[in-house]
């Protein structure tokens, strides 16, 4: 008891294999589970049979009846044992293949593993059935419908039923039927579509054997035991009665004809609408004996074989030697393969793809030729489950791989499916044709070793692959593409056979859009540089720089098919999405790094290497700097355009990428010196600014070209003192040594002295610090500006005295008029004209009058030319000391005690004007906005004044 239950635990099928918990289809009272084998991963269907399968409903059954249920019980797991067991002795292409003998399991249950299966004939009928009740495909959810894993929508899980396919199964049922009539001497006894299965190549294998019987013995059967129905027991482990033979059922009597009766309704089934049978008995003896009792009732070809369909008139003739009621009009099994039924090119070519490995050589090639012309009208089902898996077998035989290879990407191309079929089941047989065992080399390895022996058949293949290299990027991903197709352009890059490099070389527009930025870079150049370095061919030179080309984003010349354009995009006539260009591949290093030095190192001067190469420079000049072009591309464009084997207008296309090369230099470094001298500009100014140290001491910091320098040079060497508007603009030209007296009353202090009072005016500005030359008069002290309080219109007018006024003659300052040749710098404001004056005072100027001018400059453009009125021959009164006491401040009281100077002459009171006032010999003062609107009043008593200063009023 315990032995037999830890024989239940250890069970081969659930020890090797990893089972799915949840059923992949049903067949009657089996299970279909798919596994995986652990150590070989190859699939497999594993069937089990539960017995409580076969327990009624509770209460249907007494004691008594109970006990008799249990033989019922055990007599079926016999039968159901039995069937699995007739598999394990039985080896044909069209019988299920038994892996896994059958065994017991807990609780009374049988389980065995098979070939993988997708579903049931009668599984598939129903399914079809519920499609057409609810309006096609996707009405409603199925279970043999999946959901594509890439996104591309759903597809069944299993063939579709249209007529090449019923065709093809319905052949390779009567092979199997033949195989068990003549070669196993078994007769099926129960042939209907549940005992009929579909694997992954759509094949129709029969299994089902629980009512087998042989041939020469029917006495084995018990007819009572076969055609009664047991209510007890479910319908599924029963005869079903409504395919089954006449032969059975009324005469008693088994032979090789009763499975050709079975097999014609089984036909009928096929065609019928629902999928039944057309004899529906309910599984009653007498409602069959009662339909061939009458002529009329019995299905044949004048009642359209009881079938709700039409049939096709090619199978007609077939059924009337199959559903009759005498078993010797019926054709065996041999005689249905060769029915004109079958008598169709694509049914033919199936026919002879199965015996293709029987073929010889010969036939083998002729059929390879030729399967291509009639590929396209397959359904595509029939293409992925039986065309394209016996193509693959078919790799093996070298002689035949490039015309194997041809039809199976076509197969891959017509199919809509075509990515996954090719993902699971070309790319494995290419890797394993092609690439060695992944011993020591990793598939993402750049350089896989190449073959050692050159193999022309395998080099033939290898040139179809890569002529299909469309086919594979449309129908395979990213990273699949990196894993398994990329060692294999890797090993036809390293091949010594000129024409596969050149092969691959073309297929470079293909292979980048696929492949990611890391991989090209780092795998995919270095080999092509590899290769490029190495060769000695220069086809594969010039290719290779066309390769360089399509990597820096350029385009190459079109070639003779779609495939040899090198535009960078996917070549198939028929997909028009992918006809961009490819973007630059290489970064600014690698192309600055390394390809150029590749550019570099070229020795040969052959025309076609020299124009390959140039379009080379003409992308690398869009992608490197123009430093880098400058200082390493243009030198090696001039070297190659010296080539001595270049004609006119190879030399000239040379010249040209060199000026465009050049344009591009002196443009962005034009615009990089425009750029950076706008952003400096400020600083330039600022550092103007810094380094004006002003003139030395004792020159007035004027060049003598401007500002009335010519007339004031000519005024000096002939003496003559020259009118006009520059003329009156008074100028300083003597240095400070010359004219001592005149510069000691201009100059302002830079160290002011406290003891001292300070010579300003309330309104004037704060002078800038300096050192004073020797021979000065004393400085004086310096504040800051402040607002005068008080408008220049209330000083009194000023106005020319004459010498007998003043108590001084004209003559007297004579002595004390400077020459002026520079022009002053522009000061802050201009001072008020006297009224008096109407003439331009700029015109009379003598040498025997002080000009005013020498202690301002106006700035504002709305001076007019009455402003520049000069006073010729006058002195200055003091102001009165009553009204000036009166008017200002008492920080202004000793204003004019150092000297009595008045304002100068301006346009009118009440003007403002600003400018910043500049003191011969590169003295400047601050800027500083006032108004001139009081008068200066006239009740000051004279300073007393000593020395130089009693003479500063001529000043």
């Amino acid at each position: 008891m315990f032995s037999s239950a830890l024989k239940s635990f250890s069970s081969n099928i659930s020890s090797n294999y990893v089972i799915s918990p949840v059923p992949a289809a049903t067949s009657g009272v089996w299970r279909i589970h798919t596994a995986k084998g652990k150590k070989t991963g190859k699939e497999v269907s594993v069937f089990i049979f539960e017995k409580k399968a076969l327990d009624p409903p509770s209460g249907a059954l007494g004691r008594s009846g109970a006990s008799a249920l249990k033989k019922v019980h055990e007599e079926v797991v016999e039968r159901l044992r039995k069937e699995a067991s007739s598999l394990a002795r039985l080896r044909h292409p069209n019988i299920l293949e038994l892996v896994e003998p059958v065994e017991d399991t807990r609780y009374g249950g049988l389980q065995f593993a098979c070939e993988h299966v997708t579903a049931s004939l009668a599984g598939l009928l129903a399914e079809k059935d519920d499609q057409e009740r609810a309006g096609g495909v996707g009405g409603r959810s199925s279970r043999f419908v999946v959901e594509e894993s890439d996104g591309g929508g759903r597809r069944r899980r299993e063939i579709e039923i249209d007529e090449i396919e019923i065709q093809k199964g319905l052949l390779q049922i009567g092979k199997g039927l033949e195989f068990l009539h003549e070669s196993a001497g078994l007769i099926h006894g129960d042939l209907t579509p549940n005992s009929i299965y579909i694997n992954d190549k759509a094949d129709w294998k029969i299994s089902g054997l629980g009512f087998s019987a042989i041939s020469d013995d029917s006495s084995s059967l018990s007819f009572a035991e076969m055609i009664n129905k047991d209510p007890r027991l479910p319908r599924s482990v029963q005869l079903n009665i409504d395919y089954c033979s006449p032969d059975i059922i009324i005469d008693s009597n088994v032979t090789s004809s009763t499975d050709m009766f079975s097999l014609g309704m089984l036909i009928l089934a096929l065609y019928n609408s629902p999928h039944i049978s057309p004899l529906q008995c309910n599984s009653s003896v007498q409602s069959y004996k009662r339909i061939f009792s009458s002529s009329a009732a019995i299905p044949s070809q004048s009642n359209n074989f009881l079938c709700s369909r039409a049939l096709p008139k090619n199978i007609i003739t077939t059924l009337s030697r199959l559903v009759t009621r005498r078993p010797a009009q019926r054709m065996n099994a041999r005689d249905f393969q060769q029915s004109p039924y079958f008598d169709n090119i694509l049914v033919s070519t199936i026919r002879f793809l199965d015996e293709l490995p029987a073929k010889t050589p010969k036939e083998k090639s002729q059929f390879m030729r030729g399967l291509s012309r009639v590929l396209n009208q397959f359904p595509k089902s029939v293409l992925e489950k039986k065309v394209l898996p016996a193509l693959l077998e078919e790799m093996k035989d070298r002689e035949l791989l490039a015309l194997v290879l041809q039809n199976v990407f076509r197969v891959v191309a017509t199919m809509p499916s075509g990515r996954r079929a090719f993902a699971e089941k070309v790319i494995p047989r290419l890797r394993e044709v092609f690439l060695p065992p992944p011993t020591t080399t990793s598939s993402k390895s750049p350089t896989p070793t190449p073959a050692i022996d050159r193999d022309s058949g395998k080099e033939a293949g290898l040139m179809i692959v890569l002529e299909q290299m469309s086919v594979i990027a449309e129908n395979c991903s990213g990273k699949e593409f990196k894993d398994d197709i990329l060692p294999i352009i890797y090993m036809a890059l390293e091949s010594p056979t000129h024409s596969l490099v050149d092969a691959t070389m073309r297929t470079l527009p293909i292979a980048l859009p696929v492949l990611d930025f890391s991989t090209i870079k780092n795998e995919l150049f270095p080999v092509i540089a590899g290769v490029f370095s190495k060769t000695t061919s220069l086809g594969i030179k010039i290719r290779g720089l066309e390769a360089f080309n399509i990597l820096c984003g350029g385009q190459a010349e079109t070639g003779k098919t779609p495939e040899d354009t090198l535009n960078g995009a996917a070549f198939d006539a028929k997909n028009n999405s992918k006809k961009a260009t490819v973007a630059a591949v290489l970064d600014k290093y690698t192309v600055q790094e390394k390809l150029v030095p590749l550019l570099k190192a070229i020795k040969t001067k052959e025309p076609a290497v020299m124009m390959a190469a140039l379009n080379v420079f003409k992308e690398v000049g869009k992608i490197a700097d123009s430093e880098f072009l400058a200082i390493e591309a243009l030198p090696i464009l001039w070297n190659m355009s010296l080539g001595p084997l270049l004609d006119l207008q190879q030399f000239h296309a040379f010249i040209d990428t060199i000026k465009i090369l050049s344009t591009r230099i002196e443009q962005e470094q034009t615009r990089k010196l425009q750029e950076l001298s706008s952003s400096t500009s400020r600083q330039e100014s600022r550092s103007t600014d810094i380094m004006s140290f002003g003139t030395i001491s004792g020159f007035n910091g004027t060049n003598g070209t401007a500002d009335g320098g010519d007339e004031d040079f000519e005024s000096l060497v002939t003496g003559k003192k020259l009118g006009g508007v520059s003329g009156g603009m008074d100028t300083f030209e003597n240095t400070w040594e010359t004219t001592p007296n005149l510069n000691s009353s201009r100059q302002l202090p830079q160290n002011p002295q406290p003891a001292m009072d300070a010579p300003t005016f309330a309104w004037s500005t704060q002078p800038p610090v300096s050192n004073p030359p020797s021979g000065l008069a004393p400085s004086v002290s310096s504040h800051r500006a402040v607002t005068p309080d008080l408008m220049l219109s209330g000083f009194a007018t000023l106005a020319p005295t004459n010498s007998a006024a003043g108590g001084m003659a004209s003559g007297f300052s004579k002595p004390l008029q400077p020459t002026i040749t520079q022009p002053l710098q522009p000061m802050t404001a201009a001072w008020p004209a006297p009224s008096t004056n109407s003439g331009p005072w700029a015109n009379q100027r003598t040498s025997s009058s002080p000009s005013l001018s020498s202690m301002t400059h106006p700035v504002s453009h709305s001076m007019n030319l009455q402003s520049k009125s000069s006073l010729n021959n006058f002195t200055i009164p003091p102001p009165s000391n009553a009204s000036f006491q009166s008017q200002t401040p008492s920080n202004l009281s000793n204003a004019f005690s150092s000297f009595s100077i008045a304002p100068p002459p301006s346009v009118s009171q009440g003007t403002s004007l600003a400018g910043p006032p500049r003191y011969g010999g590169g003295l400047t003062g601050n800027t500083s906005n006032f108004s001139l609107t009081s008068t200066i009043p006239s009740n000051i008593p004279p300073p007393q004044k000593k020395g130089l200063d009693a003479y500063e009023s001529l000043l």
